[in-house]
């Protein structure tokens, strides 16, 4: 029997579509996306837990973020609209247990769904939530609606961020180029002027973008402000002194001294926390300096009778504090604990702080050779500027210090709340842009009083014990010494 061919056309067989390449552009974003969410949660968990960590700019521009200009921006765009983020959220209710323990890289993946300029394309959350996306809109509808606004700017409180216009200052580490050589090549992208203050600060316009720039990732310039710059200069270590930066991290400060003392002598750098520590180190490698020693560990656990400190000339004490005075430049305004109702807690947290603040001082001015004690912070509060200083006159007195005046020629001094109160400097966050405190002490007689090492034993055991009394026992400082030796490098 004759089979009759069908006229049918033949069944094609379906071949399995291939997956979407997806472009540069968009693995770009996806990473940027990735590296904001861990920036996000580590000042989010720090907030949190009302411990300082560094501020975003710092954590944004180390060395290991790799899209430093579009992670920022995520970061901060974020953190402007995380109120509106976090009711949105809860409104549309999209979210699972598995979304919710990832918080950080949902918010900042809702920030560009709803506020950004590009839609999240890749990525297992970007492609949770696009399928959300229109429970996510209908939520933000509701929130205006609850709120009684008609958009979401007025929604959001952008006044603390206006007028807010900040000259870019740099530093020449002049270990590794001379100021004119760095004025010279930097006048090929922008206006450049040398400060009045700080003999290796260059100051330019504002908005200046220097962060790329081939001086700054090779260590020729840092990008530091004029506060900051001024405390090492206040301290006026010479070549071949030994020097303690008691609380050294990020390090800029440390590198700042190590090229003032044109990298000669040796800086023992403090740095109690161990991710610190390792940007510290980032710090100093990228200097170039030779003559810096960190030490991870606690500045108060130094015993200043140890022999390995008799040399010891000058101590930089930059300790934490409320950032009252930089909370622009480290965008401290943006994260939750900032608002109109945490009065209380910043009563209680600038009292611990203060008294932190209080022990350490007293202890760089217990280390006997030292000539110099320079106590600085980033705030504006009284509580730990002048009060602190004032605390512990008499015992500054009583080991020969006195307050100096740095920078004679500044005209913001100190508030007149003690006598003397007119040698400390002030930087006013309106006229200056930044608030900043620093005090100088100096001791005058220190070589017609008696070194320890000449004294009757029961003599230096009364006066560290009257004037330093929560020192810890010998047989700790013995086995610490050896740890600290073993661990220079």
């Amino acid at each position: 029997m004759a089979r009759h061919k069908s006229n049918a056309p033949p069944k094609l067989t379906q071949q399995p579509r291939k997956p979407q390449q997806s472009s540069g552009a968009e693995r770009s974003a996806l990473y940027a996306r990735r590296e904001a969410a861990k920036v996000l949660h580590t000042v989010l968990r720090g907030d949190a837990e009302r411990r300082a960590v560094a501020s975003i700019k710092s954590l944004v521009f180390s060395p290991s973020v790799r899209n430093k200009r579009g992670t920022f921006a995520l970061v901060c765009e974020t953190l402007k609209y995380l109120d509106v983020i976090k009711d949105v959220l809860e409104i549309a209710n999209v979210l699972n247990s598995k979304w919710k323990r990832q918080e950080p890289l949902v918010y900042i993946i809702c920030y560009d769904i709803l506020f950004g300029k590009e839609t999240p394309s890749i990525g297992d959350a970007e492609k949770f939530l696009m399928r959300r996306k229109d429970a996510l809109l209908s939520g933000l509808a509701t929130l205006l609606v609850r709120k009684k606004v008609k958009s979401v700017e007025e929604l959001l409180d952008l006044s603390q961020l206006n007028g807010h216009i900040k000259q870019r200052y740099v530093r020449v580490n002049t270990l590794k180029m001379d100021v004119d050589s760095a004025v010279k090549e930097l006048e090929k992208l922008y206006k450049v002027q040398k400060d009045e203050t700080v003999p290796d600060l260059l100051v330019m316009p504002p908005g200046s973008d220097l962060h790329a720039h081939p001086l700054v990732t090779n260590g020729r310039i840092f990008l530091q402000g004029k506060g900051s710059s001024m405390v090492a200069a206040a301290l006026q270590p010479e070549a071949g002194w030994e020097v303690i930066d008691a609380c050294s991290a990020p390090g800029n400060k440390t590198v700042h001294l190590a090229s003032l003392m044109k990298g000669q002598g040796k800086i023992i750098a403090c740095e109690l926390n161990e991710e610190r520590v390792k940007r510290l180190e980032q710090t100093v490698k990228l200097s170039g300096a030779t003559n810096i020693e960190v030490f991870h560990g606690d500045f108060l656990s130094l015993n200043p009778a140890d022999p390995s400190f008799a040399k010891v000339r000058a101590i930089l004490l930059d300790p934490s504090c409320s950032g009252s005075g930089t909370v622009t430049d480290r965008l401290d305004h943006l994260l939750p604990s900032h608002s109109a109702d945490n009065t209380n807690y910043d009563s209680i947290r600038l009292h611990k702080l203060a008294v932190f603040q209080k022990k350490t001082l007293a202890h760089a001015l217990s280390f006997p050779q030292v000539e110099r004690v320079v106590y600085s912070t980033c705030s504006i509060h009284q509580i730990e500027n002048e009060d602190v200083v004032s605390s512990v006159l008499p015992l500054a007195s009583s080991l020969g210090f006195k307050l100096a005046t740095p920078f004679p020629q500044w005209q913001r001094r100190g508030l007149p709340v003690f006598a003397g109160s007119e040698h400390l400097l002030r930087m006013d966050p309106v006229e200056d842009k930044e608030g900043f405190f620093i005090a100088l002490f100096t001791k005058t007689n220190n070589l017609d009083k008696p070194k320890a090492s000449e004294l009757p034993e029961g003599e230096c055991r009364g006066r560290r014990k009257r004037f330093y009394p929560f020192l810890w026992p010998k047989v700790f400082f013995r086995a610490w010494n050896g740890r600290l030796h073993g661990s220079r490098r």
